[in-house]
């Protein structure tokens, strides 16, 4: 079987089922909610998965556990928008499988990042210190004289 890289990961692949499920939901909200709730529940499924696939592709393990934990942020936001859409009556008996899909993606997740964590992938060649761009320094005026 051929290697994938970060299509291959359990996490990866629960976090795309909650995606489609979220996606399922909107399809089925109310107008009113198409540029609120839906269009939330949109950019938190999807940063899951993107998120894992952007922390598989970083070098050092710190800087992967940054995109990690995103995505652990991002997946709970997805429950809990489920969680929301089952208080407004959006959805009817549904929110069991829902959690325990999130559930699962979770611990799936968490699985991952402690095996990352363990690894410690490009501590030897770079520290305990996660690699970074350097930072942008902007001066900005805020009191700029007429003549601006």
């Amino acid at each position: 079987m051929e290697q994938r890289g970060f299509e291959d990961l359990e996490c990866y692949q629960l976090a795309l089922r909650v995606m489609k499920e979220a996606y399922d939901v909107m399809k089925r909200l109310p107008a009113k909610e198409k540029y609120n709730l839906a269009d939330q529940m949109r950019r938190a499924s999807v940063s899951v998965v993107l998120n894992i696939a952007e922390g598989y592709g970083r070098y050092h393990y710190l800087e992967s556990l940054r995109f990690y934990y995103i995505a652990r942020g991002s997946l709970n936001e997805t429950l809990s928008a489920f969680i929301a859409c089952d208080a407004l009556q959006y959805t009817q008996n549904e929110l069991q499988g829902q959690r325990e899909l999130c559930h699962s993606a979770l611990r799936s997740l968490n699985g991952f990042i402690r095996y990352v964590r363990g690894q410690q992938r490009g501590n030897k060649e770079y520290g305990d210190k996660a690699v970074r761009d350097e930072s942008l320094h902007y001066n900005v005026d805020i009191n700029p004289s007429p003549d601006d």
